[in-house]
């Protein structure tokens, strides 16, 4: 089976890979159309010309990797994926041949913490259209994508994960609840700017408290995305 996992930023993406990651049976990828992003915007990301070198820079070349060889032979292939890459010029043919899951994160939660990395963040970095629009688009052609909400995972990891496995048809691992510090094999180049909290993990963190306060342009930016989570939001398991 092929996963491609769909969230935007500070999302407990890289949580999940690392509890996919954590089952023998899976391998795994982080982020394979950064570079392809990056090459095509222009955008100067931390740690740009490391990303850029580290991964293929054609997206053609990219679709061609997650549809091929699984890694290490093994039986499922988990595909971290940030919505925001998904610009025209990325191939998107290749969604109908794996099994699309949405990771969704309150915009409010996602505004506060991608603010504190990155300067002056907008709407269309922080992916919620985007995954909107992908959901639209796979939903408009037949398929069905599951939704699940990080809040939800970290009030009950085991509850949730086993709802998602049973969703897609993958058999329960209780591997999935715990994984090494100190981060995966397959983490990107980009990790050591922003995977320090999930590097000294061991797990998912606990239940998230209140919403955070937010002012000005972090403020607009979660008002702006609560459209698009709403919506995905009122479907998910």
């Amino acid at each position: 089976m092929r996963i491609a996992m769909w969230s935007g930023p500070r999302n407990l993406s890289t949580a999940m890979m690392y509890a996919f990651g954590a089952r023998a049976d899976c391998a795994v990828t982080d982020e394979p159309f950064y570079a392809a992003y990056l090459a095509k915007t222009g955008l100067n990301h931390p740690m740009r010309d490391q990303i850029i070198a580290s991964q293929p820079t054609d997206p053609d070349v990219v679709a061609a990797q997650l549809l091929g060889p699984v890694p290490g032979g093994k039986a499922h292939f988990y595909q971290k994926h940030m919505t925001q890459h998904m610009i025209p010029g990325i191939p998107r043919d290749w969604m109908s041949d794996v099994v699309n899951v949405f990771l969704i994160r309150h915009p409010a939660r996602v505004a506060a913490s991608f603010s504190a990395k990155y300067e002056n963040p907008t709407l269309a970095e922080i992916g919620f259209i985007q995954q909107h629009e992908l959901y639209q688009t796979l939903t408009s052609a037949g398929a069905a994508p599951v939704v699940i909400d990080s809040s939800d995972i970290r009030r009950d990891p085991e509850t949730m994960l086993r709802r998602l496995c049973d969703s897609i048809g993958l058999e329960w691992d209780e591997a999935m609840l715990s994984w090494p510090a100190g981060g995966h094999a397959s983490d990107g180049v980009w990790a050591a700017h922003w995977y320090g909290a999930v590097h000294r993990s061991t797990g998912f963190a606990p239940a998230e408290g209140p919403l955070p306060d937010l002012e000005g342009s972090a403020a607009t930016l979660a008002r702006d995305a609560m459209p698009a989570y709403e919506a995905l939001s009122a479907v998910a398991i």
